[in-house]
């Protein structure tokens, strides 16, 4: 039996008015206050919306190339934080997957009846700290959700305790028409699930824990009331729908363990006036040291926290990491928005780095669809390694003038390497697992050839920069750069979980799309660039027969790509175009793609994508090539219909923004027919992969060879400018966040109601779109392909 306190007893003994439908002067029902909340485990329980507006954590300054205490940021804190509809949401501490936290908002009792943030409440993001060109200089937010009925508005300043592993929620909430009673509903998901948490509540504090996971949200005054039940049975919102008052108590979940809601009541606040609070949230491996946590960030102050987050005066943070990347200012320049995004990107991809495995760059600090994820067991979503997202975001922090973030992320790759080490392995060596947790504990095991080559490509780059010293280059080359060429020459046989299958490249088990085997373009393009740079260090490292080996297998697929990938008798147009994927060496045979996501498998001269243009890109192929013209007017046909159509226009009439989806008959995104969620109600042909906002820069990043190529003119820079760059500014939502995918128009709009352009609930922030934004500024900048690779162009792409 948990002992309630002589506070919480007075504070609960006195509540009139903090829980009440009605402010009327009369008296209400005092709530019974019991020890042991009832109804365990709870509803089953899900993780939130994957629309994030903002997502922060503190800046931490390597100390030789890792994370650890001691350096110019000292102690370093493992917190991130994300919000989605006005509200705190997945909040992480330990490793960068593993959320504490589903959600924290209010609850709003009013004389017509309660409304809740998120679901009742519009809301708008914006940065707490700016230049004065309002670019943003930390990922600090002031998040306003203003009740749709006009009675209150709530107004959250969020950011972290860069010296602590402390979350910091400070809170206005404004009485615009009427008395209102706000409630503190706070959702943990300890240990990255929803079902095994304990809790307890006081005046003074709310607590949850599982295991050796804890977390302390203390207030800077005392809670009204405060309760801790189970979501669905005993919890506060359950209560609060059903009568506008909190008629129980709860102290503690005893010994049952669920899904927990914990609750803080606040005073009224009287119409036309307002109420400031601040909450902190510690986390730490035990009670006392969470609540220690939270109570040393609260001592500090807050404001100065927030001064040491940004990196003001003295303090080194968000400011100091901003300062130094390089090329910034430059690229900013290419923008039309005045560089908002481009700082604002800057910021999202260092935040999405684990800050225990120095360079572990994940693809998104989100779980796509999540309020729809079950959250019974652990799962990262997108919060992991997938070495190809991993290259494209090292690289634009090159591209940005970041000189220590992409060496950190090279020198991680061997984590996610397989060699005879990796657990479980009884095959093939050499090639980079599909995706992993930051620590390298394997999720997906599909072997995607672009995903063993991008590696290369982005350790020859960062040597050919100067960046990365050739001594440590060739001193990796046996162990790793030699087993990963080695492998993209003759493949081998799979001996990983559930892979058995046998390799034999250039033919990839998963394209880019992680769906399908066969030849693909991109992929192809990605492993003739691995092999020839890797030909350059094989030289370097003295392996002159490594380096023959390389650079002839690197010619004989070059050779053979239109062979294997370009139709001359396909369904469309003048029928000759790259195809998205050929599951065998005729280009012309027809032959069924597999099921997927639902979608019944076409004839694979039905699909085209855009991953012919990754040819150009890497060079090697010619942005006026015979074979890349023919294809893009089939690329581009908006006339198709709309499960083989790829290309969607947006915006107003005569000033529109070209976006793309990743593929005809593309089944990853929102079902047409129903509105749900991807996934939801099964697999079913219903669904249908959106737009994604990348393809804008990936066709702008192309438009830019095409005019280097013929010599162009600054007006033909100046109009890829505002079509593709501006066209990816018009994507971002009002946190400066890109998404993975937008509502392209087609069937249900679902019950978000998207309008055409809006990020989808797939993921926000993408890792890859900002990483994609930020390098075709840099393109503009040099008026040169960054990701082109000049040993590849000079053999490949020549006249």
């Amino acid at each position: 039996m948990i002992k309630l306190t002589a506070r919480l007893l007075t504070a609960a003994s006195a509540l009139t008015m903090a829980a009440c439908a009605s402010t009327a002067d009369v008296a209400t029902p005092v709530p019974l206050i019991q020890a042991t909340a009832p109804g365990a485990p709870g509803d089953q329980p899900t993780w939130v919306s994957a629309v994030k507006t903002g997502a922060g954590a503190s800046y931490e300054a390597y100390v030789e190339g890792q994370y650890r205490p001691g350096g110019r940021t000292g102690d370093v804190s493992k917190v991130w934080f994300s919000i989605a509809d006005g509200v705190l949401t997945e909040t992480m501490y330990g490793l960068i997957h593993e959320a504490q936290i589903k959600q924290l908002r209010f609850a709003v009792a009013t004389s017509s009846g309660l409304a809740v943030e998120g679901d009742d409440t519009t809301a708008r993001t914006e940065y707490l700290h700016t230049d004065a060109q309002g670019r943003p200089l930390s990922p600090a937010y002031k998040v306003t959700t203003t009740d749709r009925q006009g009675r209150f508005e709530i107004e959250k300043r969020l950011f972290t305790d860069p010296d602590r592993n402390a979350m910091v929620v400070r809170v206005t909430i404004r009485a615009l028409s009427g008395d209102v009673t706000p409630h503190l509903l706070l959702e943990p998901h300890i240990a990255n699930t929803g079902v095994k948490d304990l809790g307890q509540a006081s005046a003074q504090r709310l607590y949850a824990h599982e295991g050796t996971t804890h977390l302390v949200l203390k207030p800077d005054q005392a809670f009204e009331a405060a309760s801790v039940g189970f979501v669905g049975a005993s919890d506060a919102l359950t209560e609060l729908k059903a009568d506008g008052r909190l008629d129980n108590l709860y102290a503690s979940t005893g010994t049952d363990t669920g899904n927990l809601m914990l609750a803080g009541s606040l005073p009224t606040v009287r119409a036309g006036q307002s109420l400031s609070r601040d909450f902190v949230i510690g986390f730490a491996d035990s009670e006392a040291a969470a609540e220690a946590t939270a109570d040393a960030t609260l001592a500090t102050g807050l404001d100065t926290v927030l001064a040491r987050f940004n990196g003001e005066g003295s303090a080194v943070g968000w400011e100091d990491y901003v300062a130094s990347l390089t090329e910034l200012p430059r690229i900013a320049t290419q923008s039309t928005d005045g560089g908002k995004l481009a700082y604002a990107s800057a910021l999202m991809l260092k935040v999405q780095e684990d800050r225990t495995y120095a360079g572990a760059l994940i693809a998104s600090l989100s779980n796509p669809w999540g309020d729809t994820v079950d959250a019974t067991n652990p799962s990262t979503g997108y919060k992991a390694v997938w070495p190809r997202d991993f290259y494209q975001v090292a690289m634009a922090m090159a591209a940005l003038g970041d000189r220590e973030t992409p060496l950190a992320a090279f020198r991680y790759l061997p984590q996610v390497q397989v060699d005879a080490e990796t657990p479980g392995n009884t095959g093939a060596t050499g090639w980079f697992l599909q995706k992993t947790e930051v620590d390298g504990t394997l999720e997906w095991v599909g072997v995607q050839l672009d995903q063993t080559a991008m590696p290369l490509m982005l350790g020859w780059r960062l040597a050919e920069m100067g960046w990365l010293p050739r001594a440590e280059l060739n001193a990796l080359y046996p162990t790793m750069i030699k087993p990963a060429a080695d492998f993209l020459v003759t493949g081998g046989k799979i001996g990983l979980l559930w892979n058995d299958v046998t390799v034999t490249p250039p033919f990839t088990q998963q394209e880019r799309w992680e769906e399908q085997p066969g030849h693909s373009p991109s992929t192809t393009a990605a492993v003739i660039a691995g092999l020839t740079v890797a030909a350059d260090m094989a030289r370097a490292a003295g392996d002159t027969a490594g380096a023959a080996r390389y650079q002839a297998t690197a010619d004989d697929y070059a050779s053979k790509i239109e062979a294997r990938m370009f139709t001359t008798s396909g369904e469309f147009g003048d029928g000759r175009y790259f195809m998205r994927l050929s599951p065998s060496e005729n280009p012309n045979d027809k032959m069924p793609l597999g099921d997927n996501n639902g979608q019944p498998g076409q004839p694979k001269d039905r699909i085209i994508d855009g991953g012919f243009l990754e040819l150009v890109r890497y060079g090697v192929r010619a942005a006026d090539d015979e074979h890349i013209l023919a294809t893009l007017p089939e690329y581009d046909d908006q006339g198709r219909e709309d499960r083989y159509r790829v290309r969607y226009e947006f915006g107003p009439a005569g000033d529109t923004t070209p976006g793309w989806r990743r593929y005809g008959n593309d089944g990853y995104g929102e079902n047409m027919e129903t509105g749900g969620n991807y996934g939801v109600g099964g697999m079913t042909p219903g669904q249908r992969g959106r737009v994604w906002p990348f393809f804008t820069g990936e066709r702008g990043h192309y438009e830019i060879a095409r005019a280097a190529r013929a010599n162009a003119d600054d007006a033909a820079f100046a109009a890829i400018r505002q079509t593709y760059v501006r066209g990816m500014e018009r994507f971002a939502n009002d946190g400066l966040l890109l998404p993975e995918q937008v509502w392209d128009g087609v069937g249900n709009a679902t019950p978000r109601a998207y309008t055409l352009g809006q990020g989808t609930d797939s993921a926000t922030p993408l890792a890859w779109t900002h990483a994609e934004y930020i390098k075709l500024l840099r393109s503009l900048a040099d008026r040169a392909v960054w990701d082109r690779y000049e040993p590849v162009a000079s053999r490949y792409a020549r006249d």
